[in-house]
């Protein structure tokens, strides 16, 4: 399959590289100019739990092949469109008419109605999924992170297409387990909230990476999520369809909270996803708090420890919360 990851964040070059070695064709979109900035490879340092519990740490030089521009007529099945939520409109609205015949697969964090996430798309070349890893790139360029053995792909309410089926024989190509949600949206939004919880905490200290091993503040962000819920109950989610994702929420925080503590410390998984996300900087975690405050409000749900935590969405010397 020819694959074209959009962008080359984290996600996307993680999911890249596993998709190139598994026989894919994989080239990288990017704006105009970056191509020379970026260089002609990427330097990994990567956990790869695919075929061991523990994991296999793979560091190399990833030779990659980037493209500053897109036309109509390409020959892609599949564009991997895995950008930050905030950032999907803009995504949406440079790729609808550059579609051609491929696949789009939306693959992250939505808060939106997902087909008006979608833009212009057209719905018939849709496919849902979500990572199951994580990582950044550090001061000096390399890209550290993790790759998980599962992927999750969900419908909204129908059965996969030929596309969608398609996409995920990719995936189960590259070694990764997969994993069905039905009820996707309601999914997605259970995700996002549960991001906001913890994410709002890390804010408070400075970056998630902070929150490894801080049981009081796991506790704090757990508690966070747990106000949360009746947020996705106010947007119509049953959460009894979603009882194991609003578990960890749910259950005793005098019990999960020295667990996470425990894993985030020790387990080398959990520890290196929380390490890359150590930018005080980044857009993303404080975009997911704002726009989950800003639904709450909305719809007039108490969240007082996102409340609390609102001072630290903003960027110093911005003025935007």
């Amino acid at each position: 399959m020819k694959i074209l990851m959009f962008g080359r964040g984290a996600i996307a070059t993680i999911y890249g590289w596993a998709l190139e070695r598994a026989g894919h064709d994989v080239e990288f979109y990017v704006r105009p100019g970056r191509a020379a900035t970026y260089g002609d490879a990427v330097d990994l340092d990567l956990l790869d739990t695919r075929r061991r519990v523990w994991g296999q740490r793979v560091v190399e030089k990833w030779p990659v092949r980037f493209r500053e521009a897109l036309e109509p007529d390409h020959d892609f099945d599949l564009i991997v469109l895995s950008v930050s939520h905030h950032r999907l409109a803009e995504a949406t609205a440079f790729l609808s008419p550059r579609v051609g015949q491929a696949t789009v697969l939306v693959f992250g964090n939505i808060w939106t109605e997902p087909p008006a996430a979608i833009g212009d798309l057209p719905v018939d070349r849709i496919a849902w999924g979500f990572p199951q890893a994580g990582g950044g790139f550090g001061a000096d360029g390399v890209l550290r992170g993790a790759l998980l053995p599962s992927v999750i792909f969900g419908t909204l309410g129908q059965p996969p297409t030929d596309r969608e089926r398609a996409v995920r024989q990719a995936f189960r190509k590259a070694g990764l387990r997969l994993k069905e949600r039905p009820d996707f949206r309601g999914w997605l939004w259970v995700h996002f909230v549960s991001d906001a919880g913890l994410l709002s905490q890390g804010l408070r200290l400075g970056s998630l990476s902070k929150l490894a091993g801080a049981r009081g503040d796991l506790r704090e962000g757990l508690l966070a999520g747990r106000e949360l819920l009746p947020l996705l109950q106010a947007r119509g989610v049953d959460l009894r369809r979603h009882r194991g994702g609003v578990l960890l929420f749910r259950a005793p925080t005098w019990l999960t909270a020295p667990v996470l503590a425990w894993l985030t410390a020790h387990v080398a998984l959990a520890r290196v996803s929380f390490a890359a996300h150590s930018d005080p900087d980044a857009e993303e975690p404080r975009e997911v708090c704002r726009d989950t405050l800003a639904e709450a409000r909305r719809l007039g749900i108490s969240v007082p420890r996102l409340e609390a935590a609102e001072p630290h969405f903003a960027r110093e010397g911005t003025g935007r919360v």
